[in-house]
């Protein structure tokens, strides 16, 4: 297995300073966040989903995308993915990222998944997701691109189950899960190496970061209201040791790509370092004994 970097985690760096901070942590790999930044976010702090100054914008066209790829290049950091917010259904921007991912030598990037939030079916969403997946499938093989689902609370795929489920059927070399258990503490949560399995030949990625619960308040009732959180990577519900165990015991070689959204260190190049050396760590270990 090999490191990466998902860029919305590195907001305040442009992509020549991201790709040297990666290479400095030892990280080989880069998921570049692909959407536009609202002109009235550009005076902003940077922050993860708004002024986000690691984000490729595809209004730029060529030129963009070649600041971006000669960054990567001169670092030495592979492209791995072009990562976007796409809708399910939307075919013409799902081709344009597939363009762009391609001018790019990425490997894949992120489709659109119906969310869900009680005002329609399940079924009627599920067959959204599928028709359109049917489609992209066919868009994915015409670039040589694979399309992955993300597995992402609020939405059709919040689990392994939910994620296999949409994607049964479909070509694994073009369409694949990105497995994500951080997301599954907010919702989704299966037993990991059950997940794995489920996943089979469609697991395809991993996201690397972590999330709580804690006591938001109490009702007049004396009831208790919950809520989940992002933390760190040492600090939250997923044992990051048998996560990396799990996938090491069903075979996974690809990437752990970080996307921590806990703010626990000052700026995104310590961040990176904490991961490499963290989950880097597990790695070597884990891999020793096998």
């Amino acid at each position: 297995m090999k490191l990466s970097i998902f860029t919305v985690a590195t907001p305040e760096l442009n992509p020549v300073e991201l790709a040297a901070a990666a290479k400095q942590a030892g990280i080989q790999g880069v998921e570049w966040r692909y959407t536009e930044t609202p002109d009235h976010l550009a005076e902003e702090v940077p922050s993860f989903w708004g002024n986000n100054r690691c984000t490729i914008s595809p209004s730029g066209g060529q030129d963009e995308l070649d600041r971006f790829k000669a960054a990567a290049e001169q670092y030495g950091i592979q492209n791995v993915s072009v990562t976007p917010y796409l809708q399910a259904g939307d075919l013409a921007a799902t081709e344009k990222v597939l363009q762009a991912a391609q001018y790019m030598g990425a490997s894949f990037i992120r489709l659109g998944v119906p969310g869900y939030d009680r005002r329609k079916t399940y079924t009627e969403l599920f067959e959204l997701a599928r028709a359109y997946l049917k489609e992209a499938e066919g868009l994915c093989r015409k670039y040589g691109i694979k399309g992955l689902i993300e597995i992402h609370h609020g939405t059709l795929s919040a689990s392994a189950s939910g994620a296999r489920r949409l994607v049964e059927g479909h070509d694994p070399n073009f369409i694949g899960v990105l497995f994500d258990p951080g997301n599954t503490v907010h919702e989704g949560f299966e037993n990991y190496k059950m997940s794995l399995e489920l996943l089979g030949p469609y697991l395809a990625h991993v996201h690397v970061k972590n999330a709580g619960w804690q006591v938001k308040e109490t009702t007049e009732d004396g009831s208790t209201v919950w809520h989940s959180e992002w933390k760190g990577l040492k600090e939250g519900m997923v044992p990051w040791r048998q996560v990396i165990a799990d996938l090491i015991a069903v075979g996974y070689d690809g990437y752990l790509g970080v996307e921590d959204f806990s703010k626990q260190f000052a700026d995104s190049p310590s961040m990176l370092n904490h991961f490499s050396e963290y989950i880097g760590g597990l790695l070597v270990e884990l891999q020793s004994n096998v």
